[in-house]
């Protein structure tokens, strides 16, 4: 029996890897023009598949132009993952929404995915006929300011090209400039013959309304001469081939009268806002932590010209706001810019605290009209919380009536309590006069001690053993680190400084420097002084 399970052990494992594997597909574009070509990407992970996939599915919409196949090895803490890819050059041959079926790999099969084919005119001028040429192109004629127009670069070559090719870089005066993903190559058939493609698409943001003017762009190679050479050690021969675009004007809108003045100007095609709270605040107390997370997402726009949220800023509730985490999306419409900006939210009292409705004003290109996107006011009911409670006598008991015994206990007690009132302030009196020469001794750390202890901590920035110190301070002052605070502006906002430090995940990049220099600052009415003085020593003429 135990020798059938050892048998029967590897091929469960087998049977659930089996399983476990998938097919999946993807294209590098899902929109291309009739005659070009698109890639698709089959993927596997399954070690015991040997063969290939079946095409025969492709073969009624679309002309398989190529396949090749790629064995990769990748290791990840010490595990090794073996991944197989299929890179099958696709020809459809028609226009529309055009579905690639799915396709089996052993027991595998992959998800069918839709690309668009858009009807286009074959060439029909001279540039055509020539080996290499290169066409450029924007989606749109004229724009707003600051908004997004994309502009498509394609070179053709009907002939094999040497791998020194080069594009002039373009460069658009007042206008920003952002490239769209990384360079595509495919193949599309013009008047017969088979051209291979060179596709290069940017994103122009323009300054200044007006015109605008895209200059040409030269695009340089050496085609491969197909003749023997007489030296096959020499150079290689060739023909050095030098090809330019037409210019292309573009017409910049200004902003529109109807826009606010005091928004931001945001021209997009789409824009989302939306929020997440860890955690939920269905059941939040007295001194929690929230982290709320705004984030803003812009079809049209990059990240860099996103404005900031509108902060939190409600009576009840501290606020600790982290750095904003921006990033950018190439897609086949543009970029797709996101801001996202969290901060911690520290309720310190119970009871309802309403949120205001969060609205962000943009201009929608798309539709041509000024929009809202907006999140609803909230109310965040807040509990006591037990923890931070201090405990008090019953005042709810109906107050007794003392008796005779009861009464001369306590005129005793404050009898007692007056003639020791008396007593320690004649012995102060007596004490005011005698001359300051020894000093006292004491049982805790000095004041210096502790003041050097948070020049260290404050100096090393490190907020955990500066609030540690502060408070080990505080105790040996007359007044408490609320009333200096409120009395002294520079250490109330040294000390917000701290909190948020020790509350949000900022507390790696605080700067003690700033609290450090208030507690030095504390006008002298308001802090215990010294009497031995930074020397350590008695003063020479005490008074």
């Amino acid at each position: 029996m135990t020798r059938f399970a050892a048998l029967l052990l590897p091929l469960l494992i087998c049977t659930a890897t089996a399983q476990a594997a998938e097919l999946t597909a993807s294209v590098d574009r899902s929109r291309l023009n009739s005659g070009e070509t698109v890639e698709l990407t089959l993927e596997t992970d399954d070690v015991t598949q040997f063969g290939k996939p079946d095409l025969s599915a492709l073969e009624a919409l679309f002309e398989v132009r190529g396949t090749r196949q790629v064995n990769q090895l990748n290791t990840l803490n010490g595990d090794n993952r073996a991944t197989t890819r299929w890179i099958i050059t696709l020809l459809p041959k028609e226009n529309g929404s055009v579905v690639i079926p799915p396709l089996q790999l052993g027991e595998a099969q992959s998800q069918p995915i839709t690309v668009q084919v858009i009807a286009s005119d074959n060439r029909e001028d001279n540039n055509s006929l020539d080996p290499v040429f290169i066409e450029a192109s924007l989606d749109q004629t004229s724009v707003y300011v600051q908004a997004q127009a994309i502009l498509t670069l394609r070179i053709y070559h009907s002939v094999s090209l040497y791998d020194d090719s080069s594009l002039s870089p373009l460069q658009i005066a007042d206008a920003r400039i952002e490239q769209l993903g990384d360079t595509r190559t495919y193949e599309k058939d013009i008047n017969g013959l088979r051209h291979g493609v060179i596709e290069m698409r940017y994103a122009i943001y323009p300054q200044h309304s007006g015109l605008l003017t895209i200059a040409p762009q030269t695009f340089s190679a050496t085609l491969v001469d197909t003749a023997p050479s007489a030296d096959a050690s020499g150079p290689k021969p060739g023909k050095l081939m030098r090809v330019s675009s037409a210019s292309i004007p573009l017409t910049v809108k200004p902003k529109p009268l109807t826009y606010p003045v005091d928004a931001p100007w945001l021209p997009a095609r789409n824009l989302s806002l939306s929020e997440s709270w860890s955690p939920e605040p269905d059941h939040t107390q007295v001194g929690d932590s929230l982290t709320r997370s705004l984030t803003l997402k812009v079809e049209g726009l990059a990240s860099s010209q996103l404005p900031a949220l509108p902060a939190t800023d409600v009576n009840g509730l501290r606020r600790y706001p982290d750095q904003p985490v921006l990033s950018n999306q190439s897609s086949d419409r543009g970029i797709i810019g996101s801001r996202e900006e969290r901060e911690a939210l520290v309720p310190s009292r119970s009871g309802a605290i309403d949120l205001p409705t969060v609205d962000v004003v943009w201009w929608n290109t798309f539709e041509d009209h000024l929009e809202h996107s907006s999140l609803p006011a909230r109310t965040l009911q807040v509990a006591n919380n037990p923890s931070l409670q201090i405990d008090t006598p019953a005042g709810t008991l109906q107050p007794s009536t003392p008796d005779n015994d009861t009464l001369w206990w306590w005129k005793l007690s404050t009898l007692i309590l007056a003639c020791t009132t008396l007593l320690g302030f004649g012995l102060w009196w007596r004490a005011r006069w005698q001359p300051a020469i020894h000093r006292a001794a004491q049982t805790g750390p000095s004041p210096r001690t502790l003041l050097d202890d948070i020049k260290r901590a404050s100096q090393a920035n490190d907020p955990h053993a500066t609030r540690q110190a502060l408070d080990a301070w505080a105790r040996q002052q007359p007044e408490t680190l609320a009333d200096m605070a409120a009395r002294f502006v520079p250490l109330s906002d040294a000390l917000d400084g701290l909190n948020g430090a020790l509350y949000s995940e900022t507390g790696q990049h605080w700067q003690g420097e700033d609290l450090w220099r208030a507690i030095r600052t504390i006008p002298a009415a308001e802090r215990v002084q010294d009497p031995v003085g930074d020397s350590g020593l008695p003063p020479l003429y005490p008074k």
